[in-house]
């Protein structure tokens, strides 16, 4: 649910602080709001706003209950922002003399133009053994931009809500590695997104069929051979790893295609020359025994 993916979206310090201080240890897919969806942050601001008596009150006079104090709120934080209500007196069509006074809205804040950035959409980071979380969203967004900016942009151009925004910042390297020519990576910032209605990433191969999902792998190996692209890269690191270690033998070195590359690799081809090489002796012994 929504309030499951807030939940299991909450940094880890807040997490820490959490459990220690009121022993809260919600497990995956589990949220420990309240059944009028409060996280223990908001519960601990009403109540304090009650104590110290600055709860606004409602319609019947009485103090706000914890449902109408989150949903004013929250109605408060998603407003459209940068225009406000005035009121004018206007002469009537009828009679010029006569005047009546009007509700206008009225811009605030400065025209803000369309901006020439990239917000980019990728998959949510789904811990193995769980399922996709379907009221997240994650954005690869540039740094200078804002919790406020992300909001107000996916609200007026897509006319998506969101419930909370999770920041962090993702630091490229500054310089390359040695003499390699690896393409350095760009500083962005990871935005995760609360939404009000849910969202599924397309083709997604886990809620695929067999047939369908063997059908996408074969079109994506088809496309942009993912497979043969890795055996390559392995290659190139093994061939680069092992002419750099060599030295001044390199020249005389040749790959073998067939060789087993690896430690991994290399220890479970000697165990299994090993359990051959056994497997052959009591064999024999076998036959020596039977000869007697």
């Amino acid at each position: 649910s929504a309030l499951a993916a807030r939940t299991a979206s909450v940094p880890l310090a807040v997490r820490e602080r959490r459990e220690k201080q009121l022993g809260l240890t919600p497990g995956p897919g589990e949220t420990d709001a309240t059944p009028d969806g409060l996280s223990p942050s908001d519960l601990a601001r009403y109540k304090r706003h009650k104590a110290l008596g600055t709860l606004p009150k409602s319609e019947d006079g009485k103090v706000q209950s914890p449902k109408e104090w989150i949903q004013r709120r929250d109605a408060r934080r998603s407003r459209i922002r940068g225009f406000r209500t005035i009121r004018r007196t206007v002469p009537t069509q009828e009679d010029p003399d006569v005047t009546k006074t009007v509700q206008e809205v009225d811009v605030v804040g400065q025209p803000v133009y369309l901006p020439n950035i990239i917000f980019r959409l990728v998959r949510n980071h789904t811990p193995e053994g769980q399922d996709y979380n379907p009221f997240e969203a994650t954005f690869r967004v540039p740094p200078s931009v804002t919790k406020t900016d992300i909001r107000s942009y996916l609200f007026a151009v897509y006319g998506v809500k969101t419930t909370y925004i999770r920041t962090d910042l993702y630091y490229g390297r500054s310089k390359p590695r040695g003499l390699s020519n690896r393409k350095m990576r760009s500083t962005y910032k990871r935005a995760v997104v609360g939404l009000v209605h849910p969202f599924y990433y397309p083709h997604r191969m886990e809620d695929m069929p067999q047939e369908e999902r063997d059908k996408r792998e074969d079109f994506i190996e088809q496309q942009y051979f993912v497979k043969e692209a890795h055996k390559m890269f392995a290659q190139n690191r093994f061939r680069s790893a092992a002419t750099s270690a060599r030295g001044d033998e390199s020249k005389q070195w040749k790959f073998d295609e067939g060789s087993v590359k690896g430690r991994g690799k290399i220890l479970k081809e000697v165990a299994r020359r090993r359990q051959l090489k056994e497997q052959m002796v009591a064999d024999l012994v076998g036959q020596w025994q039977k000869t007697r």
